[in-house]
């Protein structure tokens, strides 16, 4: 029985042996397309300098989408079209001012701050009102008979012993997202926020946050973290100090985006999508270079990449450019809105949302078998430092997906550690990238996509 069983076995050994060098060479030959003919770092260049800050329902969006177009068709995609949705148009307006009033009557400069995303404004008057420094939801409800009438003040730093900073954020935006209507529940006039980031400088973050109808809307602004610490400091001295507050941002009805989508046409299975895609949409204060003109580029890169290989899917490669992910998410939904309307089939979402810096794997949220089958490709990554394939979750707007219709997705890993020095700053800029760490996360995407594409989940 065993001299029968023995050549099988090596016919086997060698089989799978020249399938992984066939893949292999596969990945070399898109590793060499990519590094040396990409171009994503210039087109992230046009995105950036000549577009610019591009948030939901402003001139910039509309700027965005042609943009995307021109790129799509550029990259030699078999169809791109416009999918029309609904999106919040908030306004930051001119005004943005916070000022220490002081029984010291020393100088101090006005507050380095960024009103958050979807706040309301202060009205032209401002606010006065003393601050309450609080270190937590805990903190506030401690304290919660000393808020009326007060500026409250989250001081909740990152912490800085979670090695991969996502966990950071994770733990702290909370006080961003829910901080102001949990203080107005109490009677609190406005809030300041603490930066959501550990960078060692004194920019202010923005984001987005909500209202809870059940209280009062009130102001709210993120502030730098230099300043949050001389605040914290002149507090401690000083408990009957006073902030003035001044914001003109509004809500304005909600306008027509558009999310950017692009194929190439599968030649077995057409009517099977595999999805992958960044959000076109950025902040107001910066060029939206990580945030996430890099996650667009790369997703327009496998097009071309493909395309210049002469590399034939056999599902349909659907590339998407997702609208107002930052403040609403109102892209995603609609893709996966229309997706499940129309009884579509994805097989796998994969998002780029975590910045251009260098790969370092991908996070996935799917059944364990599908993932066992991925991790079977990890050793064809390892040659290019690509080794995380453990960690779960997903982007948020594939995540649409997944919610809808229950389809595998992924997200691109890249190294974290700067990420949020400049997630939604005024530093979040194109000459922050550097183009070769873009263009590595532009391959480990497209291989990735090739090897679904090739064998299915």
């Amino acid at each position: 029985m065993r001299k029968y069983l023995l050549p099988a076995f090596l016919a086997c050994s060698l089989s799978v042996s020249a399938q992984q060098e066939n893949d292999s060479l596969q990945l070399r030959h898109l590793a060499s397309e990519i590094l040396r003919h990409s171009k994503a770092y210039s087109d992230l260049k046009v995105l950036t300098q000549e577009v610019g800050g591009r948030l939901a329902g402003s001139p910039q969006m509309v700027k965005a989408e042609q943009w995307g177009e021109k790129a799509l068709k550029a990259a030699n995609a078999d169809t791109v079209y416009l999918q029309e949705c609904q999106v919040p148009h908030w306004v930051r307006g001119e005004k943005e001012e916070v000022r220490i009033i002081s029984r010291r009557r020393d100088f101090i400069p006005p507050l380095n701050v960024l009103a958050l995303g979807n706040s309301v404004g202060s009205g032209a008057t401002g606010v006065t009102a003393p601050v309450l420094e609080v270190s937590s939801f805990e903190d506030l409800e401690a304290k919660k008979d000393q808020v009326k009438g007060k500026i409250v003040f989250y001081n909740y730093p990152f912490n800085p012993e979670f090695i991969r900073t996502f966990e950071s954020y994770g733990d702290a935006v909370k006080y961003r997202g829910r901080g102001a209507s949990q203080a107005a529940k109490y009677g609190a006039l406005a809030v300041v926020v603490r930066s959501m980031t550990h960078g060692a400088n004194n920019l202010p973050h923005t984001g987005a946050m909500a209202y809870n109808d059940s209280f009062p809307r009130i102001p709210a602004v993120a502030i730098g973290l230099e300043d949050a610490d001389m605040l914290s400091n002149r507090l401690k001295g000083e408990s009957d100090m006073k902030l003035y507050l001044r914001t003109s941002c509004r809500m304005l009805p909600d306008t027509t985006g558009h999310n950017v989508i692009a194929e190439l046409r599968g030649t077995e299975h057409p009517e099977q999508i595999i999805t992958v895609g960044g959000h076109l949409d950025s902040w107001d204060v910066n060029e939206g270079a990580h945030d996430d003109g890099t996650g667009c580029v790369q997703s327009i890169e496998i097009i071309r990449a493909f395309k210049a290989r002469g590399i034939r899917p056999k599902h349909t490669i659907r590339v998407v450019l997702f609208a107002n992910e930052e403040n609403g998410t109102r892209g995603g939904r609609k893709y996966a809105d229309v997706a499940k309307a129309k009884g579509e089939q994805h097989l796998f979402a994969l998002e780029s949302d975590a910045g251009g810096f260098t790969p370092r794997g991908f996070s996935f949220e799917m059944p364990a078998e599908k993932r066992a089958k991925i991790l079977s490709w990890a050793p064809l990554f390892k040659p290019y430092d690509v080794y995380e394939f453990e960690a779960v979750g997903g982007g948020v707007d594939v995540g649409q997906l997944a919610a809808a219709m229950g389809t595998p997705i992924g997200e691109l890993l890249p190294d974290s550690q700067r990420y949020f020095d400049l997630h939604h700053a005024a530093n979040d800029v194109f000459e922050a990238v550097n183009k070769r760490e873009l263009e590595l996360g532009a391959f480990s995407m497209a291989a990735l996509i090739y090897l679904v594409d090739k064998y299915g989940l």
